[in-house]
């Protein structure tokens, strides 16, 4: 179990919205492309249902990719994502875009990245996360650096961050409990 730094803890515990980019954050970084030119993406399946287990805790969950992919538009709508925009240059007016839709401050949105385009959103959040293997300038940026890699559950373990902070782990976690007559989802 990871134990997690106070601060962080601390931050963790006011956010309302988690925005992730895809490459490199809910994917390995790899792009693979098969000989038809079809794009293929590897996604963790832990990251997924900590993405759901957000939302059953009443979280909400975007996607910020500079990027457009076809199997990014189908996995965000198998995890129930509706905010998700694609072949963003400019994230940092998107998200103050998102922000003000969603009348949130930046204490209330973490916002996961791993490279340059990414430094002007994870600059002005109140919690900005990065992976073990981001490009190195931007773990400047970051007030927490994950232990696990990209695509292999860093999503997940911030998504237990955020439960956990807030007082919401074990309430998600009966609803899984061998006892329970109800699931949650």
């Amino acid at each position: 179990m990871i134990s997690f730094p106070p601060e962080i803890f601390e931050k963790a515990a006011k956010i309302r919205l988690l925005l992730l980019d895809v490459d490199g954050i809910l994917t390995d970084a790899r792009i693979i492309v098969d000989e038809a030119g079809r794009e293929i993406k590897h996604f963790c399946v832990r990251d997924g249902m900590g993405i759901k287990l957000l939302q059953m805790a009443g979280l909400e969950v975007g996607l910020l990719s500079s990027r457009t992919s076809k199997p990014v538009s189908h996995r965000a709508q198998e995890l129930g994502i509706d905010m998700i925009f694609q072949g963003e240059k400019d994230k940092l007016s998107l998200y103050e875009k998102i922000k003000g839709k969603k009348a949130l401050s930046d204490q209330n949105i973490a916002f996961m990245g791993d490279d340059w385009v990414d430094i002007p959103v994870l600059a002005r959040v109140g919690l900005a996360i990065t992976v073990p293997e981001a490009w190195p300038p931007v773990k400047d940026y970051a007030h927490y650096v994950t232990q696990n890699k990209g695509g292999h559950g860093a999503v997940r373990e911030v998504c237990d961050l955020l439960l956990k902070a807030q007082g919401k782990w074990e309430e998600v976690l009966r609803c899984f409990a061998p006892s329970s007559l109800t699931r949650c989802f």
